[in-house]
């Protein structure tokens, strides 16, 4: 794979600001390059602009070499940079699934480029010969969201290799929800496949949605034009504090899992018992998408009631489909009884 033939002219000439913290190596005692107010350590401060202690801990716990992560202010960040740094406005197009993940297409209409719609099978599985046909010579990203969003599925592996080794762009595979999923992450795959971009987060499963932090994971090449076009202290120091804390948890964190992978499945059997329920789809992730009769008088009910969850009705495949997350035990006994109460 030729990189620089897939990005933007201007991106691949593009000289990078270069922060004054980017500028030396090593320690030192007094920092007068960034005219920063000297008083109120640590916070007077600006954060590392390539949060190296981060990367180390996300390092040893991903298995995977530095130079191979991106951090970005939740995953939205990177799929915003990607389709900027590889998408030409009124030429380059994308393609992606239907349903899944909107802020693909919100990044998309932003950047002012085509994203093109491939259905997934009423099963929810990927077509990966549709997806491939969907594209030409000016597409130049696949976006595929494993486990998906807002089905609960992870998509057919093989499906997911196939559409890897034959397009000639990148592939990105956004494993948000891969801790709650039987199936393995493609991150061991990363030398394999030059052209495919792995994204994970702290939001899900390590109960860090509050601090936006999301993980890219490609080749060097892919990380360098990442960090050649974002901004300069995207990580405020803050998250990157609070990041490293919880990464010394991880033992803490798998227990969570266990815990909301047993409470997803015994949600899923306790709502296929009630009346107004039409199907329960199996699920990966750490919600549940369910299909029930009049999904919106239900969704209004339950807000009347204090509970919210997500009517995914309109989107492509889920008629009358409301999106459940998984809750603690006594969160999802207040949403039982509160159906109970309905019927």
């Amino acid at each position: 794979m030729e990189l620089n033939k897939l990005l933007r002219k201007n991106i691949a000439l593009l000289k990078p600001y270069s922060s004054a913290r980017e500028e030396y190596t090593g320690e030192a005692m007094v920092f007068l390059d960034a005219n920063e107010n000297p008083f109120n350590e640590p916070y007077n401060r600006y954060p590392d602009p390539l949060q190296k202690k981060l990367k180390k801990g996300i390092s040893k716990l991903k298995n995977i070499d530095n130079n191979k992560i991106f951090l970005g202010n939740g995953s939205d960040e990177p799929i915003d940079l990607l389709i900027r740094a590889f998408c030409e406005l009124g030429v380059d197009n994308i393609v992606s699934l239907n349903p899944t993940y909107g802020m693909y297409q919100v990044a998309a209409d932003i950047s002012g480029v085509e994203l093109r719609k491939v259905s997934l099978t009423e099963s929810f599985e990927l077509d990966s010969k549709l997806t491939l046909e969907k594209t030409d010579e000016n597409t130049k990203l696949i976006f595929l969201c494993s486990p998906n969003n807002p089905t609960g599925n992870s998509l057919n592996r093989e499906a997911i290799i196939e559409v890897i080794q034959n397009f000639k762009g990148l592939v990105i595979l956004d494993e948000a929800y891969i801790d709650f999923a039987p199936g393995k992450s493609f991150l061991p795959e990363l030398a394999k496949y030059p052209n495919l971009i792995v994204l994970q987060t702290f939001s899900k499963a390590w109960g860090m949605a509050g601090i936006r932090l999301g993980m890219a994971f490609a080749s060097p090449e892919i990380i360098a034009v990442l960090n050649k076009i974002k901004y300069p202290y995207n990580i405020n120091i803050l998250t990157q504090q609070k990041a490293i804390e919880l990464i010394e948890k991880k033992d803490e964190v798998e227990k969570w899992v266990k815990l909301l992978i047993a409470e997803r499945e015994k949600m899923a059997v306790l709502l296929s018992d009630f009346p107004f329920v039409i199907q329960v789809f199996p699920s990966d992730a750490n919600f549940l998408l369910v299909k029930m009769h009049d999904a919106k008088g239900i969704y209004n009910y339950l807000v009347e009631q204090g509970i919210i969850v997500r009517n995914r009705s309109k989107v492509h495949l889920c008629d009358n489909s409301l999106r459940i997350t998984i809750g603690s035990s006594e969160e999802n006994e207040t949403l039982l009884n509160a159906f109970n109460e309905f019927i």
